[in-house]
């Protein structure tokens, strides 16, 4: 449900709907101001490195619990490569190269309408891939080979772009990707 004033913002006066620019919106009477609902932006990430890719545990709603690629909405007057560089940091402390965009997506709220886009870039790490903290709308995060995605993942935008970076990994049938012994630590699956 998208949400419309029900009183104006300018005078306080009760808002109407009425036919206004070819579709009905949220219309003052009184002094004419029209309501424009306006698309939600966010952004997101396939953080790579080498044959390990990026996720967080989401520490709220939608999807709390589950895993998704790192990101977030942008604020008014960011760049989507700045929105991601600056949720990258909020989320896990890692600085990061964002590159080329991949996909766009629809974003849809609970009850399926489309209230806005999801812009999917590619990124890896601009230094070491150490995730410093976890904080903001993350619970855990950690670097996932191939075969070790969790099951639980939040998002269509996710579940694609994670199906389609599976399908480009080279590998020979039973190959596993390189795991360091300080990697394994850092998974947040570690049994310690």
């Amino acid at each position: 449900m998208t949400r419309t004033f029900r009183y104006c913002p300018f005078c306080a006066s009760p808002v109407v709907e009425e036919v206004r620019f070819n579709a009905l919106r949220p219309v003052c009477p009184a002094c004419e101001f029209v309501q424009f609902l306006d698309p939600k932006v966010a952004v997101i990430a396939l953080v790579q490195h080498g044959e390990r890719v990026l996720l967080i545990q989401r520490a709220v709603d939608p999807g709390k619990g589950a895993w998704s690629l790192p990101g977030g909405y942008m604020d008014a007057g960011e760049m989507p490569r700045e929105a991601l560089q600056r949720e990258l940091q909020e989320e896990v402390g890692l600085p990061t190269r964002i590159g080329e965009l991949i996909d766009i997506f629809p974003m849809v709220n609970g009850e399926g309408d489309r209230i806005g886009i999801v812009l999917a870039f590619q990124g890896e790490p601009a230094n070491s891939p150490e995730i410093p903290f976890v904080a903001d709308d993350a619970q855990d995060a950690g670097w996932f080979c191939a075969d070790d995605i969790p099951k639980e993942l939040a998002f269509e935008s996710t579940e694609t772009l994670i199906k389609n970076w599976k399908a480009t990994i080279d590998k020979t049938p039973g190959e596993r990707c390189q795991e360091t012994e300080a990697d394994a630590l850092e998974r947040p699956d570690r049994t310690s």
